[in-house]
């Protein structure tokens, strides 16, 4: 029986049989463990990478590339000559044509009809794609300006790109415009003032607690609520008081931590390389687990592991050290070290410990760490040269984890935006790391990752046009900003690869990762539709409009796919167990004060069998808020306050 090994960081590590790399000799190599670069292959047919871009770049937010492409490839007024040689068939079955007419040889030895293309524009795929998206363009532009004449407002002008200098800034139709007053549609202002739409605004009406300020719901609590309250909460919190203790790990399991971080947590973050670990393990290892980035970035990816194997923590025993944090513990007395660090491996190690924060459901203490993970970034990015090419991909992905950080946590908490976000457009995105097929211990999964980067982005354009600060009033000025911002969101998971589209059933799915993107999607839908449904509640007789009702329906549908399976939220526990409790409690909130409107009532009991059918969502909904109540002081007072709801709501009910 192998011994166990334990390390006191202050002293020197006991015996231990061990590989050097810290798996052992028996981690698994399987073939399903592979980046998506080496799993092109097995999905190329149903995903090629091309529809990754799209995915990410092109939609759901494709203007600026759409218009680029569409000035550089299609110039209409000049068509490409035509291939007049080449015949339908042979064209779809990519072979060579003679061009004989009436039949060429293929058609006549298949006995098929042979067509050729009349002389006129070629357009490929692409092309199709980028002239349906400027026709989209220009309509909404149209429908704008319409509005704005309409309200008494100017045209809507462009203002410059950050990149290439297209005139539409950003990459989706909506990229310059914002909401203004009086309804209509303006734009940011050009030069420094600039706006990128793709992140969150400083000013927004997105958050849960403003949902207390709507009618009906403002009649479910007894007092008005600041809605910077839980920030108030999180910052009076007591620390994590283990954090000053002398680290001692055990590390006689790390080889089942190490595993169950690749396979478990790395497919949410993908910020550590399955092809370095070896190396890194190695040195810190070397140093005892005491010393350099290398020490910390083992210690934080064996807390996060061991953590992943224990399932949600709302489960764990109240008053019981969670799982990885004598790991976390015995990092953090070596992140005073990275503090000044101006590395990539700093970077990253402020990165995995705010992720391991997150676990903990402690934003704020993650955004303090990835306050100065951002301030890395920056240094790092403003002097580009400093960054090696084999350390390219890890910046681009340490960039990217940072910015969904920060807006999920900017979603609900008026917080300082960093600086990181002018690097948007100049960081590219991930592509899988480079290495040896031998040096690999774990997968690297880029698909989820990629998907997260996409729909974050969309959700801050949903911010920008619909919740920023003097948005748009009037339903009419709304309907081609929200139908643009729907219509982005069904081409994301249109361009989904086939093994992560989820269905749109109601059944529960086994798969943590559509179960994910499914709560995710649903979730965004409904703060795209959402001012609709506040609309009726301000006045009965908007419904009477159908574009108003159908709306409605879509918002109130969206809420209650996510409330049917409520245990469904376990799934996503590593990295959105706060974010997605807000989201439970924004949801409820929305379904309780739809249940005390008539029109509203009648729309949910056509989602729901019945109206104990919808009582009894409604309380399984409050109820798993309250798991979460002694994570954190801000869940706690957000259970407090749906469950005094749902009482009030009752009582309201019955009289």
């Amino acid at each position: 029986m192998e011994p166990p090994s334990t390390t006191n960081l202050t002293g020197k590590r006991t015996s231990s049989s061990r590989d050097a790399d810290g798996l052992g000799s028996h981690f698994p190599h399987d073939d399903f463990l592979n980046p998506p670069k080496r799993r092109t292959m097995d999905v190329a047919a149903d995903y090629p990478r091309r529809r990754v871009i799209i995915a990410v770049r092109l939609l759901p937010d494709s203007a600026a590339a759409a218009v680029a492409a569409a000035v550089a490839r299609v110039p209409v007024a000049s068509p490409l000559a035509p291939s007049a040689s080449l015949c339908e068939v042979c064209r779809a079955r990519k072979s060579r044509c003679d061009g004989a007419k009436p039949k060429c040889r293929l058609c006549a030895e298949l006995g098929a009809d042979c067509v050729y293309r009349e002389p006129g524009v070629k357009l490929d795929a692409g092309d199709k794609l980028i002239l349906d998206q400027l026709s989209r363009i220009e309509s909404l532009l149209h429908m704008s300006m319409a509005s704005g004449v309409n309200n008494g407002l100017s045209a809507v002008r462009h203002s410059p790109s950050g990149s290439g200098g297209t005139p539409l800034g950003g990459d989706n139709p909506l990229a310059n415009l914002v909401a203004v007053p009086g309804g209509g549609l303006g734009t940011w202002p050009a030069g420094p003032a600039a706006t990128n739409i793709s992140t969150m605004p400083k000013s927004h009406t997105n958050a849960t607690l403003h949902l207390l300020q709507w009618p009906l719901i403002r009649d479910l609590v007894s007092r008005p609520y600041d809605p910077q309250v839980l920030l108030q909460l999180e910052m009076a919190r007591e620390p994590l008081h283990s954090l000053t203790k002398t680290p001692c790990v055990d590390l006689s399991n790390t080889q089942a931590y190490i595993k169950a971080y690749f396979e478990r947590v790395n497919v949410w973050y993908a910020c550590v390389n399955p092809y370095a670990w070896r190396s890194q393990y190695r040195t810190a290892l070397s140093n005892g687990f005491r010393e350099g980035p290398e020490s910390c970035i083992v210690l934080l990816v064996l807390a996060l592991g061991q953590a992943s194997l224990r399932g949600s923590i709302s489960r764990i025993v109240p008053h019981q050290d969670p799982p990885g944090l004598q790991y976390f513990t015995a990092a953090w007395s070596l992140l005073p070290g990275m503090m000044t660090a101006n590395s990539v491996l700093a970077a990253q190690c402020h990165l995995l410990a705010a992720a391991y924060l997150f676990y903990l459901v402690r934003p704020l203490e993650a955004w303090n760490l990835l306050s100065t993970t951002g301030t890395k970034l920056q240094l790092l990015l403003m002097a580009p040269n400093r960054i090696s090419p084999r350390e390219r991909e890890l910046v681009e992905r340490i960039y990217w984890n940072a910015l969904l950080f920060e807006s999920d946590l900017l979603a609900e908490l008026d917080l300082p935006h960093s600086a990181v976000v002018q690097f948007e457009e100049e960081v590219g995105l991930p592509g899988g790391f480079e290495g040896e097929e031998r040096d690999r211990v774990g997968r690297d999964e880029l698909w989820y990752f990629l998907a997260d980067i996409a729909l974050r982005r969309l959700l801050n354009r949903v911010s920008q046009l619909i919740y920023s600060k003097d948005c748009i009033a009037s339903s009419t000025s709304l309907e081609p900003v929200v139908a643009e911002l729907d219509y982005q969101l069904t081409q994301w998971y249109e361009s989904l690869p086939l093994s992560l589209q989820f269905p749109f059933t109601r059944a529960v799915l086994q798969d943590p990762v559509q179960t994910v993107l499914r709560l995710r999607f649903y979730a965004c839908r409904t703060v795209i539709y959402r001012p609709y449904v506040l609309a009726v509640l301000e006045n009965e007789q908007a419904v009477l409009d159908p574009s108003v009702r159908e709306c409605c329906h879509k918002c109130l549908e969206a809420c209650i796919r996510q409330l049917e399976h409520v245990s469904e939220h376990h799934a996503g526990h590593m990295p959105y167990i706060w974010q997605g409790t807000l989201s439970l409690v924004s949801q409820t909130l929305i379904i309780m004060g739809a249940s005390l409107s008539p029109s509203l009532l009648a729309i949910l009991l056509t989602l729901v069998p019945h109206r104990d059918a919808l009582d009894e969502i409604i309380c399984e909904g409050v109820a798993e808020v309250q798991l979460y109540s002694a994570l954190a002081p801000s869940l706690s007072l957000a259970a407090e306050i749906v469950k005094e709801a749902e009482l009030r709501r009752r009582a309201m009910l019955t009289t």
